[in-house]
């Protein structure tokens, strides 16, 4: 089956206007239209907005795709998001409706990940992000940094991206311990780092960095009892996904001063302007940088335009089915 009528194309959350330099989607032919979209659509305006478009292009979950949305979406034909899943997306609403679904290759995102918790750790352990403005608006040194060798490390979670952040935090010098529900000594010791309770993991480590999938039985998993156990002053990362930490026990301890916090990921993203965690001084930001890198994005965005092309010939590529 070939789709050669006119197609149009909406690529989403566009946010550094770069999609259409990073592939070639002029190879998908003078009958193919292809709209990028460097805003966020807000859900009250998506079913009109995206109404008209047959191919729906998707940056990792910036856009959930759900069951309410996709039925108000009568010309959609073909879903192909960036990565590898995409628990923003319900695949089985689409496949009810019997619309294509396509994903991308991963790119570097693992390395990128943990490369960007190694420098939130090191933004906050030396006041960067205060230092960056002081030296900005002509003054000189203003804080007193810490150094990482010595200091304890907790990783929650020793998966791909944990595991790279183990062997550059021991590289820095640093202790490295580890908790995650299923994780055993054995798999630990390979990683070179020392399993501790979940309990200990929070209570002893100078900073604890999440690197968990989100699911149902991890939401909320850093919770008000796990902040309370940081040490006055430690450091909590988060650059696997906001929910995993109770955002309002992470408000109140870093108001309180109790402890630092660098994050990548939030509850709600974009992050509103005038969310509480953007007046902490205490808390480094940065918005949802892990994966987003060129070499990824290039990737992204060339894997977008093949699986476009495989499905219009009839023959799609990279077909999630589950």
């Amino acid at each position: 089956m070939t789709h050669d009528d006119g197609i149009r194309v909406a690529v989403l959350d566009d946010y550094q206007g770069v999609a259409a330099g990073l592939a070639d989607w002029s190879s998908l032919g003078p009958e193919v239209t292809v709209d990028f979209l460097s805003e966020p659509v807000p859900r009250a305006e998506a079913a009109a907005r995206l109404a008209p478009y047959a191919v729906l292009c998707l940056m990792r979950e910036r856009m959930p795709l759900d069951a309410e949305l996709i039925a108000a979406l009568p010309a959609l034909r073909l879903v192909v998001f960036t990565g590898g899943r995409n628990p923003s997306v319900d695949s089985a609403a689409l496949h009810a409706r019997g619309i294509t679904v396509c994903n991308t290759r991963n790119g570097e995102g693992g390395i990128a990940t943990a490369e960007l918790t190694v420098a939130l750790m090191l933004a906050c352990a030396r006041n960067l992000p205060r230092e960056f403005a002081t030296m900005s608006n002509g003054r000189w040194q203003e804080t007193l940094g810490e150094g990482l060798k010595g200091r304890s490390l907790g990783l929650l979670g020793l998966g791909r991206i944990g595991a790279r952040v183990a062997a550059v935090a021991k590289a820095l010098g640093l202790r490295v311990t580890a908790w995650s529900p299923n994780l055993t000594p054995e798999r630990a010791e390979a990683g070179g780092v020392a399993l501790v309770t979940r309990e200990a993991l929070f209570a002893e480590s100078d900073i604890v960095s999440l690197h968990m999938v989100l699911a149902p039985s991890t939401r909320g998993i850093v919770g008000e009892a796990e902040i309370a156990r940081m040490r006055q002053g430690a450091i909590l990362i988060n650059t696997s996904r906001g929910p995993l930490v109770d955002e309002a026990a992470l408000v109140a301890a870093l108001r309180e001063g109790r402890i630092r916090a660098g994050l990548d990921v939030f509850d709600r993203e974009p992050l509103p302007a005038d969310h509480p965690l953007r007046r902490l001084p205490n808390a480094v930001l940065t918005p949802h940088l892990g994966y987003v890198t060129q070499s990824t994005f290039r990737m992204f965005y060339e894997d977008t335009v093949e699986a476009i092309a495989a499905w219009r010939r009839g023959a799609p590529v990279r077909v999630v089915t589950a």
